[in-house]
């Protein structure tokens, strides 16, 4: 199910709200604009059919809005015969919903809520987070935050029993998924040479700011190493800079070695993870690093040196761990080197598995 919230207009500096609150403002605003266009016609004395969808919200037709009121029934009627209901809620939006399907059936369902709330985790039967959402309450963040602002930073407590901490973001990428991307993109890097390098580019955030320069000073890096390189293989994020993406395509857009995504279906992605032999990706994309690292080859970071907070903790973690390494310029790809696997996922859906078997309940496969 989804949870969707009203988009255009003034919507658009509402997304600070509750997404209940959200809606029902929302509403209240659209009767408004329906009545005064209706009053306004009226005393111009010109008839027009309003369509039904005029101020309706976009969103994925084929998928149900979630609605507290309607799981919270079906977690009542299936009770008895299936036993309780599973549910897990991921981002920012669903927090609402899932916290009330908690307090309205807690003894019919069990809420998982990836991603740290901002409030109260006794509201969820678990909190799947990376350990670095508790990045403010190490003594390194305590001295960068000022005394009055402290009360006002989430989380304020450490993590409880219900709360599951993993190293990077939670994906779809295992074995499995690799040896299926394997044979699915076959055809297309199979007679590539090798080593195949794969180099991901994202795009600036609030806490890992670059620009063109780090574009010119990753074009020197692969200049380097491309004497060791059989093929590089280059994409781009929707949130990659133009400025950032012109100055690469300008150095190598027409090198023999080096072959760039346009950007058009189908994307790439799943066959870059099953047949490179190495990445290189820029330090702010939490999810494309935990993606790279659960392959187990080598990953190699550029920019991490220009992020701060809780993304600099990440780094350190995944440097700590032995999973990623910064990139120079000097290696040689010629020579691999590989850890365990980030098994993020997995390992939390265990942590789902033992939590209900501790009240006595098991998932039906």
């Amino acid at each position: 199910m989804r949870v969707t919230r009203p988009r255009g207009g003034i919507n658009e500096w509402l997304h600070w709200l509750p997404v209940s609150l959200h809606k029902k403002l929302d509403y209240i605003i659209r009767q408004m604009c329906v009545y005064s266009h209706v009053w306004f016609l009226s005393r111009e004395k010109k008839s027009i059919s309003l369509s039904s969808n005029t101020f309706s919200s976009v969103g994925l037709s084929s998928v149900l809005e979630a609605d507290v009121k309607q799981i919270v029934s079906m977690a009542h009627k299936t009770f008895e015969k299936d036993g309780p209901l599973l549910v897990i809620a991921s981002g920012r939006d669903t927090i609402s919903v899932s916290s009330s399907v908690r307090q309205l059936a807690s003894d019919y369902v069990f809420v998982v809520q990836i991603q740290h709330p901002r409030t109260r985790l006794d509201r969820f039967d678990m909190v799947i987070t990376p350990r670095h959402d508790y990045y403010p309450l190490t003594p390194e963040a305590q001295e960068q935050i000022p005394q009055f602002l402290r009360p006002w930073i989430t989380p304020r407590e450490p993590p409880g029993r219900n709360v599951v901490l993993t190293v990077g973001g939670l994906h779809q990428i295992d074995s499995a998924a690799l040896r299926s991307a394997a044979k699915t993109w076959h055809d297309e890097f199979a007679s590539l040479s090798r080593p195949l390098l794969v180099v991901n580019i994202g795009g600036p955030t609030s806490h890992c700011r670059y620009g063109a320069d780090l574009a010119r000073q990753l074009i020197v890096y692969l200049q380097n190493i491309l004497l060791s390189c059989g093929t590089i293989r280059i994409s781009f994020s929707r949130r990659t800079p133009e400025k950032v993406s012109k100055i690469i395509l300008k150095e190598f857009g027409d090198h023999p070695k080096v072959y760039i995504w346009d950007g058009e279906e189908p994307n790439p992605h799943l066959g870059h993870l099953a047949w490179a032999d190495a990445f290189v990706i820029t330090a702010d994309s939490i999810s494309m690093l935990s993606e790279a690292c659960s392959t187990g080859k080598p990953v190699y970071v550029i920019g991490s040196e220009r992020c701060k907070w809780k993304f600099a903790d990440f780094h350190n973690t995944l440097k700590e761990r032995g999973l990623v390494r910064p990139f120079t310029g000097s290696e040689d790809l010629t020579e691999s080197w590989s850890y365990p696997p980030l098994n993020d996922t997995a390992d939390a859906a265990c942590k789902i598995h033992q939590a209900l078997a501790e009240r006595g309940w098991t998932l039906r496969a």
